[in-house]
């Protein structure tokens, strides 16, 4: 029987991780299979374009990053708002151990893509705003007694701090930002 490969899973990481600390538009094919230490011919046995690569680690990133989500949000005898504060700190945690393990604070894969290829990218625009809605369906299944909208609000609230956590250079934006959420459920 032959060895099992592991370079799919390497360019699939090394693309996850150039991408969250450089954007998808500053790396290229060749910078991706020398990070994932793969040869650019076998870059193409598995994926037909760095388009196609990306949306294969999107899904990648997100398969990670459901269950967490999942668990923080579906936890049995806990009220959703408890629920949601919990999904908030360990959003925050994970900006503070990017930034103590790589010294610059990650953002979100998803909403810093989203920003970049606006308008640019049609395929991967559209895998991701699936991986919103399903966030949105995560976050509302929480909050049966609020509407859609609002828990796409508490989402994009969740985002739009990441994001400016990742512009600061600072995920200490990220603390106490369930208080700060927490008025768009009132009543």
């Amino acid at each position: 029987m032959g060895r099992t490969s592991t370079a799919r899973e390497r360019l699939l990481d090394a693309a996850c991780a150039l991408m969250l600390s450089r954007g998808y538009g500053t790396i290229g094919v060749a910078e991706i299979c020398a990070r994932a230490e793969v040869k650019k011919g076998s870059f193409y046995h598995f994926f037909e374009s760095k388009q196609a690569l990306t949306v294969e680690a999107v899904n990648a990133h997100w398969a990670a990053q459901r269950p967490a989500w999942t668990a923080a949000l579906s936890a049995p005898d806990t009220a959703g708002e408890d629920r949601l504060r919990r999904l908030f700190e360990d959003q925050a945690a994970a900006q503070h151990a990017a930034k103590a393990e790589h010294g610059f604070v990650n953002g979100c894969l998803f909403g810093n893509l989203a920003l970049e290829l606006s308008g640019r990218d049609e395929v991967i625009q559209a895998r991701l705003a699936e991986i919103f809605d399903e966030q949105i369906d995560l976050v509302h299944a929480a909050l049966p007694d609020h509407g859609r909208d609002t828990a796409r609000a508490v989402l994009a609230q969740l985002e739009g701090m990441v994001l400016f956590a990742k512009l600061a250079g600072d995920p200490g934006l990220l603390d106490n930002l369930w208080d700060r959420t927490a008025p768009l459920l009132a009543r």
